[in-house]
Parts: C-alpha cells; sequence; structure tokens
C-alpha cells in the first residue's frame, strides 16, 4: 500500500507564500513509480486537480488558476512532492490533498489533507 503524508499548511495573507510537502511510502514499487498530484476543496465546492507531476518528473500540469503562481516538484532522495505557493489569494482557501497514483498497485491514494487560509 502507499501511505502519504501531508505538511506545511497554515494562515498567510493576501500575497504570501507557502509551501506543502508530502512524503510518500510504498510498500510496493518504487517512489518513481508514482504519478504525484495535489488537488484541493473548497467548502461547498467539489475537489479539483491543482497540479500533477508524472512519475519521472519531467512532465507539469496546473490548473489554469494557479499557472505562473504555484509549482510542484518531486524529490526521489526524500521521496518527496512540494507544491510552492506563491502570489496566494483569498480563492486559495481550501484543504489541500497530496494523491498518488501507484502503477504497482493500479489505484490512487489519498493523503489526509492540510489546511491552507489565505486571508487578511
Amino acid at each position: 500500500q502507499v501511505q502519504l503524508v501531508e505538511s506545511g499548511g497554515g494562515s498567510v495573507q493576501p500575497g504570501g507564500s507557502l509551501r506543502l510537502s508530502c512524503v510518500a511510502s510504498s510498500a510496493g514499487g518504487s517512489f518513481n513509480s508514482l504519478e504525484l498530484s495535489w488537488y484541493r476543496q473548497a467548502p461547498g465546492k467539489e475537489r479539483e486537480l491543482v497540479a500533477s507531476a508524472s512519475s519521472n518528473g519531467r512532465t507539469t500540469d496546473y490548473a489554469e488558476s494557479v499557472k505562473g503562481r504555484f509549482i510542484i516538484s518531486r524529490d526521489s532522495t526524500k521521496n518527496t512532492v512540494t507544491l510552492q505557493m506563491n502570489s496566494l489569494k483569498s480563492e486559495d482557501t481550501a484543504v489541500y490533498y497530496c494523491q498518488a497514483w501507484s502503477s504497482y498497485y493500479s489505484r490512487g491514494y489519498w493523503g489526509q489533507g492540510t489546511q491552507v487560509t489565505v486571508s487578511s
């Protein structure tokens, strides 16, 4: 199975920055067999994809709303995927979830979520 542990959420003023981290551990397959993504869910809204990184890290994709402000990266030496969030806006307020797709288990896994609040 795959376990995901997120950290780095918190409160910040508009225009500020936060960095989310997610440590992934897999009983089967390696870290490099995982496609990793960040999703978020705001109150009363559906969960949405924020950013994703391919298993080799060469391909990344972003929601239009965060392009140019957020950066997803992965570090295979630390089994970690991070989301650097800059120029935060109030509409970025949500619970952020790390998600992994395991080619070894052919299924997805979710972290427990971390709250991000952007408010003045």
